[in-house]
Formats: C-alpha cells, structure tokens, sequence
C-alpha cells in the first residue's frame, strides 16, 4: 500500500539526492501570488519539454502574476532568466510584459498559447546557481538546435546531440544508440552526421545527466550564435542584415555571420523613430564609425520589439537592481514609459547566495523511458518488466473478486489473489525511479478545483458523501487508481505543490463495489464513444440522408453531387471502422469479453494513436470539405429548384440541425479529439502504460488542428453567414466578402411608438437592426443598416429619459437604443468595434420581450414535430428569451457537445426516464436511444441556468444537476462524477453565453 505522504517532496528528492541531506533554496516554498478579483481566465503555456499547463488568473491581472505562477508551478528560483513570448495579433513574437495586464496584451487567451523559454542568456553557464536552472537552459539548446536557431559546424553539433543522448539514455549500447537516434531528431540534418555522433556518444561512458548538461551548456556558450535571436535589418545603402541583443551589447549580423558588435560601454543611447533604430554611440576619436548608427527595419513595430528587448538586457545585465519607475508627468508625455521588470542578474545571484547556506549535490537521473512522444508507440506496451505484469493482473483478480463477491458468487477466488498478491509482494525487488524530473502525484493541500473540468467552487453532489463535488481517491498497491482530480504533472512541475500520496476513502471502496470500473479514463473512454456515435450519425446525414434525399433529382449539378461524396464518404467510412474499435475496446474495459484473461485492455490511447495516424491521411479531404460548404451555396444561390431541395431537406426529422453545420463536423471533431486526449495526459501520470500512446496521439491530432485551424475559422464564419441569410429579409449582400459575423443579440430601440424590441446584428464592417416579420418562415425584417466606420456612441439616459439608453451616431443617421444594464463606465465616444461588448450584456431572466411559452420554442415533448426549424433557430431563440450570442459562443458550444444516456425527470413527475442525450448547438436532443435516426424532442438553452437541487427538492439521488428558466425545471441524473461534471460544464459554459 503506498502511504501517504506527511510532507511534500523536497526538490532534492525530484533532484535524486538522498532524504536525510539539508535544505534546498527550493524548499522555502514559491507560493502562488496573490491575484487581483475578477473573473477567472485560462491561459495556456507551453513549456520546454512541450507539455502544456493551464493557469488561471484573474483578468485584471498583470502580466508577472502569470509570470510568478509559472515559476511557482516549477518551482524555479532563478526565473528571472526566462519570460513568456507568444505570437500577438500582428503574428509578431513578442514578449509578455510583465507591468501590463495580461489580457490588454493577449486579446484571444483561449487561442493563444504562451511559450516558456530562456530569455537571457549568461555568458557563463556557471552562474547560474540551480541544477533545474542549468537543465532548463539545456532544453532551450536542444530546441534551438532542433530547429536550425543554433547554427555551428558539424562537429560541435555532433558532440553537443551526444551529450543530450548522453543525459537521456545513458552510456552507449549500439543497439539502442542506434534507434534512438532513428526515432528522435535533434539536428534539421541530423542523418549526415549520425556516424559521428554515435562515435561521441561512446566518449562519454561514466558521464552523469547532470555532467551531460554542464558539457552541453560549455560547448554551446562558445558559440557565435548562443542565444541569438535575429532581427531582420538594412542599413542606410541597403544592404541586407540582422541586429541581435546579447549580455555584452548589441550585434550586427550579415547571414549567420557576425561582422560588428557595439558594447554597452560604448553606447550612449538606444532609440527608435518609425521604421528606423538609432544607436548613439559615445564620442571616440578612433572610432571611425558616426556618432549615430541607423537600421531600417521592417516596420515601427519591429523597432519597439528590438528595441524592448535591448533595454531589458543591458537593465538585466549592467544594473545592480530593478530600475524604478518613472514619475508620471503632470502634463504631458514624451517617450515610452516602459523598463525593465523583475530582478537583475547580480540581485538572483546574491540571493540565491544569501538564502542557500548549506548547498546540496544534486543528481539529476536519466530520462530515456519518457526522452521522446515520437518513438514508436508499439514499444510502451512492451516496456514493462514480467513481475510488474504479474503484480497487475493480480491487482486486477482481486479487485473482479471482490466485485464478484457483491454478487454472493465466490469468496476462495478472493482469497488466492490475495495470496498470490502476497507472494508477488515479498519475491519482487523493489523498482528505482525511472526519472527525477517525471514526478506525480496529487496537488498538496487544495480541494482539485483547478483540474476540475467545473473550473472553479465544486458543487457538492446530494448523498455520496463528496467534499465539494470530488470523491476522495484509493490507490492500489502500484498506484494506478487515481482520483478524478489528479493530474499527471509535468515533468517539471513544482514538488511543493503536490504530495506523494492521499487517504484512502470507504465510500470510494463502496463506489468501487457498486459500480466497475470506475477509473476515470474509463469514462474520458467512454465519452469519446459515445460522442463517436454521435458524429457517425451526424456524418449519416450528409454521405446517405442528403445525397438520397438530392441523388434522383437532375436540378442538383453532379459537380457538387460528385465533391460531396468524394469527401465525405472516405470519412464516414473510416470512423466507421474507428467506431466498431472503441466500442470493442470499452466491451474488453466493462468485462464484457474474455480479452482481459490474454492482457492488458483497460486503455485507449493505442486505439487513439493508431486511428488518428490514418486520420491524418485523410487530410486531403478534410481540406476539401470548405469547398464542398462553397460549392454547395453557390448551387442554392444560383438555381431555386436546388435552394427548395436543401429547405425540404432541413425540414426532414434526420437534419436536426441546419445543413451546413453537418459539413463542418469532420473539423469539429479534431477539436473534441484533442480536448479528449489532452483530459487522459492530465489524468495519466507519465509512468502509466497508457501515458506514452496518449501524448503521442495528441501531438498528432494538435498538429492537425494546426493545420486546419484557419479553414475551419473561414467554413465556420461562412456557415453563420448564410444562417443569418436564411433567417433574414430585406438586405443585400449579406455574403460580401471579408465580412465577418460578431454577435447578434436583443436590444429596445426609441422610435415614435416608444421603446420597442429589435435584434441587432453586429458584423466587422456594419452594424443591422430588425424586427421579427410575419412570414411564414418566421424571417427577421431589416429596418436599418450603420456601417460602422465614423460610428460613435454617447450615453443617452438623461436626454431621453430612457434607464440605460444611449445613442449610436453613422454618418447619416443615428439609432437611440436602451440595455437592461448600466454604462455608466463609459464616458468618451468610441469608434469602430470598441462598442462589441457594451449593448450586448448578460440579461436577467425575468421581464424584457415577449412572453415566452415552452411549447413556442420547442420544449421537451415532441417540439421538432410541432414547429419546423427555422422557427427554432438561435436567432429565434434569442429572440424569444431576450439575450445574446456571439461568434466566440458559437466557438464555445462547439468545443462543448456532448452526448450519452441520462436519466430525466420533470419537476411534478416522480419518475426517472432514461434518454440518449445530445448536447450541441445551445440544445439538448432527446432520443429513445443512440440507434435512433432523429430525436423525439429538443430544449433550446439559452436562458437557463445549471445548478444542483437543493435539499427542500427532496432529489435523493448522486450525480443530479437541474436546468431551469423562469417557471419551466428539469433534472437529468449521470452516472458517474466526472460524465456529471462533463454536463453540468458544458451547460455552464452555455450559460455564461446568456
């Protein structure tokens, strides 16, 4: 049994020195800082091993809160020498500034992924004081080896990858010297010379981890391009060069070549006027260059980067502390107000120095069971040694025995697992920690909220004994039962923050005895197929339903006939065969087969890496698949016939949905792979036989999203744009090209017969305002059209009388509308889109608009049979329950479906009913069950609110959330923690939307 632990894990104990030695400068403890209120912001980082962790900040938080979050999470007293940078809107490299706040710098957090790396880069490696600093410092050289940054000739570059090897696998074997360096790549062209890195590999016999990274780090700062980053640059004839910033100044390069350098000494200042940077040099008389050096470089913007990172290194560098902040002018401005932020490099040293009496001999392990996701993924089923196969399966008898003891069936069975458990226990030798630096275990002291998908305050769950919505875990005797709250860390994440061990839970035990199994991949495995059968059916719609529907009549052009079946029909047949694995896979993983008696199967990362590697040789058509949504508009606009054929389509029970989303489900779909993939490496720790095939199949599946990310950005603004075509009446030229959906959302407009509701549409270049028409498609009718170039806005209460109005001036015309909240905050005229967020507000549930009946918008009893779809539309919805919704939302709900079994009840009903769930499109679908070819019944829910019922409900029963809005109540039951957390996340993730 493994015990829990009385104290966190000392970073000399990640580090490899033994328990009992004295006190690391990284066990005071760095404390996550304190944050300012507000709403809480995910934010993502990338760190330099590659994995990626989340962090959560307020959003006024300035850019060093995150900062000193990262730090914290690894640990890392010597941050100062590395930063965050990211890619801003401009698709410039920027870093993170520490003073401003985060999201005035990061205007999409959830697309944006921050990167941590060096950013200063010492001249001696020796000064850095940390073992985890100098093994950092070594990964930031073999990421810029790896990608070409780090240019050096081929013996140095030959040595420097032996050293990694070296440090990852240990002295040389030719055998595995060989494949290793076959499935890992360290150089652009690393084939060349792999001879001679094999030939240095076998030098280094005897040589620690540590050793390795001391070697890398020597051999690398006696480089000319160590740390260089170059800035692309002209002089005043033209010429073609590159600036860079190092410890000891500034550098000029021509290609890879370093022709000038100017000391910090011999600079007298550093400025920027648009397009060109200025070096002012101090008088020399033997200096022959002028008093002042100018660059051309690309644009004002690429001056102000190179010119920011220039003062923050000569302030690192050459200053003994922090500089201070300028006094604000009481008038007027001149010059930029930004400085360096953080400690200099003589301030780390004298307190890494001052707080460290005693220091400690670290040894860092080698790495080589987790150096690289890219090895063969056939290799980790096979990497375990027998008596740990022994030992597992074992574990897995008694814990099937026990369970078939609940169903009064054997009680010897239990007892000779137990004995063999034992025998297994005294005869096997203890295992050595395969690394240092991949450590895991449960975070120390806090409840989960951070992993939990709920991102915040756990609801407490009615009668199963939780605490704040989490069940406590249980190991086994390896520890490969996890709690659901349990990350697998990075390996560099910080041992403060986690402990090696918890308590073991009896209702955990007796969930266990009710329920098998009950790990939490199980049900990650479990939503992916039931979210598979979903999207199999979805994909139905198009290669059958659609072209059945289309195939027999001559109005609708082959061409398009022909490119939709060409790229659809590939597809569907291959999650066909992806569908029949996972259903065959999660049958193994319930005990429904006897595969578990010849091995392993209660994993699914194999599954997932096999299917996504033919996935992505699919490519081709999932890059087809936007002409597809193209051609097949351009066919509707351009005959009638064909425009009736795809309206009666949607009109059919099968497309619960409009046509055009089920074109853009292959793209989704990637997207929910992901998140998928990224919740088992979060649950996984990276011992865990399953951990390896994940974090390979996620690599894959992030590289396609890459890939088609902005296609699918284009297919999902198009398909808005000619939803809101159909929904809309009286406007030309909706599609114009470059045009892009914002939001739409109710406001009260003043007109002659008072405040009276319309819908606004905000678009990037014109803002439209309706009224719901008459027809018998339920269309909106266009009553006016602002563009939004000169447009300004002012508030209007006291002018009008009016409680929350204000007034939008175009250039010919002015709109006096009122919200159902204050804008008090606003005080200056705004021009452009500066005004998105200000109309368009979350709005209270009662009063406002029309009177809504739940039989208007289709509520839970047979509402798609009542009403067709265009009068069940978003719009319509937003309409009827007087709210908003914006493309980001849009964005949202798709990365939020869902789909399962969960058991309903009404609110004066007694009875639970058992249905099929879909959760896609800001609806829930009713089914009978996942074989059904369209749902009996939806529940558009905007305007709802999720919450768990309260005690006076008398809902005595676990996993119960409530959807509720105004008088209409619904409670839906899951079975399990997490498929309850799934849902009541993705529904609160739709509710912020309101």
């Amino acid at each position: 049994m493994v015990e829990p632990a009385d104290r966190s894990s000392t970073a000399g104990q990640r580090l490899g020195a033994p328990e009992s030695f004295g006190v690391s400068t990284l066990e005071p403890g760095l404390r996550p800082p304190a944050q300012p209120p507000g709403r809480q912001v995910s934010i993502r980082v990338q760190m330099l091993d590659d994995t990626q962790e989340v962090f959560q900040i307020s959003q006024r938080s300035p850019g060093k809160v995150l900062f000193d979050l990262v730090c914290a999470h690894l640990n890392l007293v010597e941050g100062d020498y590395f930063g965050l940078e990211y890619q801003d809107q401009r698709k410039m490299t920027v870093w993170l500034d520490l003073l401003k706040p985060t999201l005035k710098q990061i205007r999409r957090p959830k697309n944006t992924i921050l990167r941590f790396v060096v950013k200063f880069f010492p001249p001696d490696h020796t000064q850095l004081m940390e073992e985890l600093t100098r093994y950092l410092f070594a990964l930031q050289i073999k990421r810029d080896l790896a990608c070409g940054r780090l240019i050096c000739n081929d013996t140095s570059a030959a040595l420097m990858v032996s050293h990694i090897i070296q440090s990852e696998i240990g002295d040389f074997d030719e055998t595995q010297s060989w494949q290793h360096l076959l499935h890992n790549k360290y150089l652009p062209d690393q084939d060349a010379i792999r001879d001679e890195i094999i030939d240095c590999h076998r030098e280094h016999v005897g040589q620690t981890p540590a050793e390795s990274d001391y070697q890398l780090l020597e051999i690398a700062r006696r480089l000319e391009m160590y740390g260089v980053r170059l800035h692309p640059a002209k002089d005043r004839e033209g010429t073609k060069l590159s600036l860079a910033v190092a410890n000891s100044g500034v550098l000029v390069f021509q290609g890879n070549t370093k022709i000038n350098s100017f000391n910090w000494s011999k600079i007298r200042k550093l400025s920027f006027k648009r397009k060109r940077f200025l070096i002012k040099l101090r008088a020399d008389p033997t200096n022959a260059h002028h008093d002042t050096l100018e660059f051309a470089m690309a644009s004002r913007d690429c001056c102000k980067v190179f010119w920011k990172i220039c003062v923050e290194y000569h302030a690192f560098f050459r200053l003994f502390e922090e500089p201070k902040p300028k006094p604000k002018p009481i008038l007027f401005t001149r010059g930029s107000s930004f400085r360096f932020s953080g400690r200099t490099q003589k301030q780390i040293i004298d307190y890494v120095k001052d707080s460290e009496p005693k220091k400690v001999p670290f040894e860092r392990k080698h790495s080589k069971m987790l150096s690289n996701s890219s090895m063969s993924p056939q290799s980790a089923s096979t990497r375990s040694h027998v008596p740990k196969e022994v030992m597992q399966l074992a574990v897995h008898f008694i814990v099937e025995a026990e369970f078939l003891f609940v169903s009064n069936l054997t009680l010897s069975l239990i007892f000779s697992c137990h004995l063999l458990l034992l025998f297994v226990l005294f005869l096997t030798p203890a295992s050595p920690p395969l690394s240092i630096f991949f450590f895991y275990s449960r975070p120390s002291g806090s409840p989960g909220s951070e992993n939990s998908p709920l991102g915040g305050p756990h609801v407490a769950v009615n009668g199963n004994g939780s605490v704040n919505g989490q069940r406590m875990g249980s190991t086994g005797v390896l520890g490969a039962e996890q709690s659901p709250e349990v990350q697998p860390l990075s390996p560099l994440t910080s041992p403060l923050l986690t402990e090696a061990g918890y308590v073991r839970n009896d209702e955990e035990d007796e969930a266990r005895r009710k329920k098998f199994p009950t790990d939490k991949a199980y049900f990650i495995a479990k939503e992916l197929l039931t979210t598979e059968r979903t999207y199999l059916k979805d994909l139905q719609v198009i290669t059958e339903s659609f072209q059945s529907a289309v195939g027999k009549d001559e109005a609708f052009p082959d061409s398009v006939r022909s490119l939709i079946s060409a790229n659809y029909d590939p597809v569907y047949k291959f999650h066909q065969g992806f569908l029949k694995e996972t259903e065959q896979r999660l049958a193994q993983w319930e005990g429904r087969s006897n595969a578990h008696i010849k091995g392993d199967y209660q994993r699914i990362g194999d599954v997932l890496l096999k299917n996504i590697q033919g996935l992505r040789q699919l490519t081709i058509h999932l890059q087809k698949h936007s002409e597809c949504l193209v051609e097949l508009e351009r066919a509707c606009r351009s005959s009638r016939k064909v425009e009736t054929l795809c309206r009666d389509f949607e009109q059919q029970r099968v497309c619960y949905l409009p046509l055009n989303i089920f074109l853009l489900r292959p793209l989704h779909r990637l997207l929910h792979y992901k998140l998928i993939l990224e919740r088992l490496c979060k649950h996984y720790p990276p011992t865990h036989d399953d951990f390896r095939d994940c974090r390979a199949a996620l690599a894959d599946i992030s590289e396609m999203v890459l890939q088609l990310q902005g296609i699918m950005m284009k297919m999902e603004n198009f398909q808005k744009l000619i939803e809101l075509k159909k929904d809309l009446t009286g406007v030309e030229d909706l599609m114009s090209p470059g045009r892009e959906f914002i939001r739409l959302g109710c406001l009260s407009k003043l007109s002659g017969k008072g405040l009276q509701q319309r819908m606004f549409f905000l678009f990037s270049d014109c803002l439209v305002y309706t009224s719901r028409g008459m027809t018998p498609s339920n269309q909106f009718k266009v009553h006016g059209q602002l563009p939004l170039y000169g447009m300004t806005i002012r508030e209007s209460e006291e002018e009008w009388g009016v409680p929350h109005s204000f007034t939008l001036f175009g250039q010919r015309q002015s709109v006096v509308v009122a919200a159902r909240y204050s804008l008090t905050h606003i005080s200056l005229p705004l021009t452009g889109l500066v005004f998105t967020c200000l109309f368009f507000a979350e709005l209270s549930e009662d009063g406002g608009g029309e009177q809504e009946s739940e039989d208007e918008l289709g509520g839970s009893r047979s509402s798609l049979e009542r009403q067709g779809h265009r009068g069940n539309t978003t719009v319509h919805v937003c309409w009827h329950r007087n709210t908003s919704v914006s493309m980001v939302d849009f964005s949202i709900a798709v990365e939020n479906q869902l789909s399962g079994n969960l058991l309903r009840k009404f609110k004066n009903s007694n009875g639970w009913q058992k249905l099929w769930v879909v959760f896609t499109n800001f609806s829930l679908f009713f089914y009978k069950s996942h074989q059904d070819d369209y749902p009996l019944a939806s529940l558009p829910l905007l305007g709802y609110s999720v919450t768990v019922p309260s005690e006076s409900e008398n809902i005595h029963k676990d996993y119960v959330f409530k959807l509720h809005f105004k008088s209409h109540v619904y409670y839906f039951r899951s079975e399990s923690e997490y498929t309850f957390e799934r849902w009541v996340y993705s529904n609160r993730q739709m509710q912020k939307c309101n």
